[in-house]
């Protein structure tokens, strides 16, 4: 048996990680798509380094893009397996892949209106929409804590990750012969004190463990909570400056934390009377989802229910449907709040208010996440005094804010927390993946430390044998 790493090897997107059996049956670990990678993004998103026709399963471990992205062009290359997912990330990655081809529809033919003037020839998006409408019918639903037998010597079972609706740890157990090892897939792995979700669930023992590590040397701030800093920057930036607040925002999991926290603001009587737009037809679709899926709300949540039969809903909440309406926002001239996606600022609407409101002096940009070095949010965090948006250079003149303690992936202490039940002298190899490349060697050290005698950080395409 071998894996081999296919994304998320050095760097925290394009999730895929496969399995190959000694019979030769292929397991596919997520098929995620590479975001804000530069002038390499295209080139690794349109190779996966692998034959599609010739993975015999994909197993999902959540729906965010840098997970399921490339999902479409998997089923269009070939793949003819089913997908396996939660009930919950079924639902989302249908609607997160069909917004993906919608983007990059526009996006190409925006490109090549350009390409027609020069006499180039055109460019074809990764997929279409029709692409992830097809890819959409190999779903098959698995709950979680359920052993689900794909055939006669693999099973695998989901556990709550607790990093969005739907996410999972994905465990499998391969028989070979009279051998049996079992693995485990962390997906990405959540905090121990989400404001919306359950914890990360304990799992049985494995034998080898694929872990994330996208804030592995780093601890989030736990001090001062979510809805006290946006009330900061809201009171900063609308009442003080008389400006708008741009929220760049993941339109699954970091929205909805985002308009809970609002909501919380406004039952303690101190969420300033502005209007607040959700700008992203993607984000409004996945907050429906959310709240299909009270089942997986933590208790905290699940008593603010009990008095409130909308956490996610507030005065001056307004969400935007359409193009012309959201275009109308570059002419509202009252201080407001503008949550919009993508969360790294490298696609979607929020990238065209970025680039509107980036040279006032009166606006702020708040990034509540991780975000790829080399995205527009990356760039952003360092504070440029200049930056290119659209192939336009614009002067930096907004202030440019950000919020660790939104973050949905954990810091290094959930992280050893969500490995705390494994007897680490009988995992035979861990792999660190998911993760900057310095970040992994100081999150490294640090599994070393706590027992874990063979850490290993794959580079992209890097086989192993088990």
């Amino acid at each position: 048996m071998k894996i081999t790493f296919h994304g998320a090897a050095r760097t925290v997107t394009g999730s895929k990680h496969l399995i190959t059996l000694s019979n030769g049956k292929k397991i596919l670990l997520d098929c995620g798509m590479f975001q804000g990678m530069g002038h390499e993004t295209n080139e690794l998103n349109s190779n996966f380094g692998f034959v599609a026709s010739e993975v015999d399963y994909l197993i999902l471990s959540h729906a965010h893009i840098d997970h399921c992205g490339l999902i479409p062009k998997l089923v269009k290359d070939g793949y003819a397996g089913n997908i396996y997912a939660t009930p919950a990330t079924k639902d989302l990655a249908t609607v997160l892949m069909e917004d993906s081809a919608g983007i990059q529809e526009n996006e190409i033919k925006y490109e090549n209106k350009k390409r027609a003037l020069l006499g180039l020839p055109y460019l074809k998006p990764l997929y279409t929409t029709e692409d992830a409408m097809i890819a959409a019918q190999k779903f098959i639903s698995v709950e979680y804590n359920t052993w689900y037998k794909i055939d006669s010597t693999i099973e695998f079972c989901y556990t709550d990750a607790g990093h969005i609706i739907g996410s999972a740890a994905v465990h499998l157990k391969i028989t070979e012969g009279d051998k049996q090892t079992r693995i485990s897939f962390s997906g990405d792995v959540g905090r121990y004190r989400d404001i919306i979700l359950k914890s990360p669930a304990e799992f049985s023992q494995a034998d080898y463990i694929i872990i994330e590590s996208t804030y592995g040397n780093s601890l989030h701030d736990e001090h001062h909570p979510t809805s006290e800093i946006l009330l900061k920057w809201i009171e900063h930036t609308c009442l003080k400056k008389k400006g708008k607040l741009i929220i760049p925002a993941f339109s699954v999991g970091r929205t909805q934390e985002i308009l809970y926290s609002l909501n919380q603001l406004e039952i303690e009587k101190s969420l300033p009377a502005l209007e607040y737009f959700v700008d992203s037809p993607l984000s409004t679709k996945a907050t429906k989802i959310v709240k299909s899926y009270p089942q997986y709300f933590n208790e905290r949540i699940a008593k603010v229910i009990l008095s409130d039969s909308d956490p996610f809903d507030f005065k001056g909440l307004k969400f935007v449907k359409t193009v012309d309406e959201s275009k109308m926002l570059n002419y509202y001239k009252s201080p407001c709040v503008i949550i919009s996606a993508s969360g790294m600022a490298e696609a979607g609407r929020v990238k065209h208010h970025i680039s509107n409101n980036i040279e006032n002096s009166k606006n702020s940009i708040l990034l509540t996440g991780y975000c790829e070095p080399r995205s527009l949010g990356g760039r952003l965090m360092h504070k440029p005094t200049e930056v290119n948006i659209f192939g336009q250079p614009h002067e930096v003149n907004a202030e440019i804010g950000e919020m660790r303690s939104m973050s949905a992936h954990g810091d290094y202490d959930d992280l050893c927390q969500f490995l705390a039940c494994q007897d680490a002298t009988k995992v035979k190899k861990l792999f660190i993946v998911h993760g900057e490349y310095p970040v992994q060697l100081d999150f490294q050290k640090r599994l070393i430390r706590k027992g874990f005698k063979e850490v290993e950080i794959p580079a992209l395409h890097q086989e192993v044998i088990l």
